[in-house]
């Protein structure tokens, strides 16, 4: 007959709650985690609901992200492209050397086997790391470097 003045007789009281949630390695964007027993309190004394959470990734300076694989756009110099070299390649986890070939042509990708982001499924399967070679060229020249690329040019 007298109705409770938090719950008004219903059972349940609204308050705001926090709880930890245990995000896993290689969560993408969109995909959800279901935390049984964490939601609303059941009907007639049930059961408490499951809370879903929907995961947004936010994007990286650097990666773009395709499943497990990671994608980096790689500048590098002319000289390095046309002469080959060791560049140093940003990765989830630090920095890996990579020899570029002589004659690498703008545009050209190259794989780092498993050193993409950790698979969901299983925690030993990495995705791939495609760098793709982006050739700076300088905005300006000094006297020395516009002469030796004047002498390269009549080279050629």
């Amino acid at each position: 007959q007298d109705k409770c003045p938090k719950c008004f007789g219903t059972g349940r009281v609204k308050r705001k709650r926090t709880c930890t949630v245990k995000v896993p390695a290689g969560i993408d964007n969109g995909q959800t985690i279901v935390m049984n027993g964490q939601g609303e309190p059941g009907v007639n004394g049930g059961p408490n609901g499951d809370l879903y959470i929907v995961v947004t990734v936010r994007p990286h300076k650097l990666f773009k992200r395709d499943g497990t694989n990671l994608y980096l756009d790689m500048p590098i110099s002319f000289t390095t492209a046309a002469l080959g070299g060791e560049i140093d390649v940003p990765t989830l986890n630090g920095t890996v050397k990579y020899t570029v070939p002589e004659g690498t042509q703008n545009g050209t990708e190259f794989r780092l086997r498993g050193k993409g982001m950790v698979s969901m499924k299983d925690a030993n399967v990495h995705g791939d790391h495609y760098a793709t070679i982006e050739i700076a060229v300088p905005r300006s020249l000094n006297r020395t470097a516009r002469q030796k690329l004047m002498e390269y040019k009549e080279a050629c």
